[in-house]
């Protein structure tokens, strides 16, 4: 499946629920599912600079693709790294480094997070944009 596929699919799983409160829910629930980081990754260097709580997040190639694994210590964190990890993970580098996020303003994320929150998830793409840009050049 491609990125924008499961972006689109992203967007449709939220639009099914009428209030943030559901949203929120949801967010927690994906978390739960997170395929979680090794423990030996639990690292300061795979620590997510700019986030409020702490993020871990592993990169690895396989092939061609770079898969993710991730964890936090705040259940919403945790709900939105999921949906991250989610669309890239299982991607090529270079289909990472020129997907556009525009399904999180369509999902309405970035306003009903707080501004620590919302600077956090900026990080996050960053991050894992960052990765894929590493990747990309061993691949080449």
């Amino acid at each position: 499946m491609s990125i924008k596929e499961i972006q689109e699919e992203i967007v449709s799983e939220f639009e099914m629920f009428d209030d943030w409160m559901q949203r929120y829910e949801y967010m927690i629930d994906l978390g739960k599912d997170l395929p979680l980081i090794d423990e030996k990754y639990k690292t300061d260097k795979n620590i997510i600079k700019g986030c409020q709580s702490k993020v871990w997040v592993h990169a690895e190639l396989k092939g061609d693709q770079l898969n993710f694994t991730a964890d936090s210590d705040a259940i919403i964190t945790k709900g939105i790294i999921a949906i991250l990890i989610r669309t890239f993970s299982g991607q090529h580098p270079s289909a990472i480094i020129d997907a556009d996020t525009d399904f999180i303003d369509q999902i309405g994320l970035k306003e009903h997070l707080s501004p620590t929150r919302a600077n956090g998830l900026v990080s996050m793409i960053k991050q894992l944009k960052m990765y894929a840009v590493a990747y990309k050049t061993q691949l080449n």
